[in-house]
């Protein structure tokens, strides 16, 4: 049976990480490593609980929750990222582990594997936001430019509602994004008022590096790592599931439908339930195949 989570740190070039694990001395399965961005541990708690017959670890990435920057930086990018879970997984015994990444958690695992195959079995890159992949991708990184400039100019507030009218959008991003009246933060329940600080994880630090990152495809083809793409069955249009679409079919595999949407594995995490229980079991088939 799975414990309750131990907290532990882990001092890496210019962060210190904070970290989870839920042991399971009883299992023989390798270690099973959830990770978000800029989702910090606590978005995997729902998810953690239906593994109790394995040791589970979730971690907050630099910058993001308990895990402090010392490097004084304003961005990470996936390469940085990806050093960190290598080291990660070091401590934890070097691996091979088993890896489900979430959004930016998928486009991490994805540069963790690109040049540390060896120490990850399975990865499973659940709706990554690899917007570089989508037909539209021009468009699609000028919308994401667009929310950056919001953010700086206008604060939290106006960028997270442009941020959920871009995400929540089926089909093609339009050209003239840009120039479409902003939505009004309230409508989403978001503060109208800018507080002035500029130091939030999505749109500070991980934004721009996550969705224009070119993923190294020649490297994860000719990985022994297994890496399987996640879609969500109700996001079907929107700008992750198009682009976990667009990953697989770089990879030369076909995407596998999880329960529900982009955050299927929530359980009132952040306010938002997905159906986790379903979310689990298509994982643990995943994962056994």
């Amino acid at each position: 049976m799975t414990t309750e989570p131990k907290s532990r740190t882990l001092e890496v070039p210019g962060a210190v990480l904070h970290y989870d694990v839920r042991e399971s001395g009883a299992s023989t399965d390798p270690i099973l490593l959830m990770i978000g961005s800029p989702m910090d541990a606590s978005g995997f708690t729902s998810l953690a609980r239906h593994f109790p017959d394995r040791t589970v670890v979730t971690y907050d990435p630099r910058g993001i929750g308990r895990s402090e920057r010392t490097d004084g930086a304003v961005e990470s990018t996936p390469e940085q990222h990806g050093d960190d879970l290598h080291r990660l997984i070091t401590a934890l015994g070097g691996g091979p582990v088993d890896v489900f990444g979430s959004s930016g958690g998928a486009v991490n695992g994805l540069a963790l594997v690109a040049r540390h195959p060896e120490q990850v079995r399975t990865l499973v890159a659940h709706e990554p936001p690899a917007a570089q992949e989508l037909p539209d991708r021009e468009r699609a990184l000028a919308a994401v430019v667009d929310i950056r400039q919001t953010y700086e100019r206008d604060g939290f507030g106006p960028a997270m509602a442009k941020f959920i009218a871009i995400t929540s959008l089926r089909g093609e991003i339009p050209a003239d994004f840009a120039d479409q009246p902003v939505p009004s933060p309230a409508d989403f329940g978001m503060p109208t008022e800018d507080d002035g600080s500029r130091d939030d994880a999505l749109f500070g630090q991980n934004i721009m590096t996550c969705t224009h990152h070119h993923h190294d495809f020649e490297a994860l083809r000719a990985a022994p790592t297994r890496i399987v793409v996640g879609v969500g069955a109700e996001s079907e249009g929107e700008m992750a599931h198009r682009a976990g679409v667009a990953v697989a079919e770089r990879l030369g595999t076909k995407p596998v439908t999880f329960p529900s949407n982009h955050g299927g594995f929530l359980g009132g995490e952040f306010g938002m339930t997905g159906d986790p229980d379903a979310f689990a079991v298509t994982l643990r088939q995943v994962l056994a195949e």
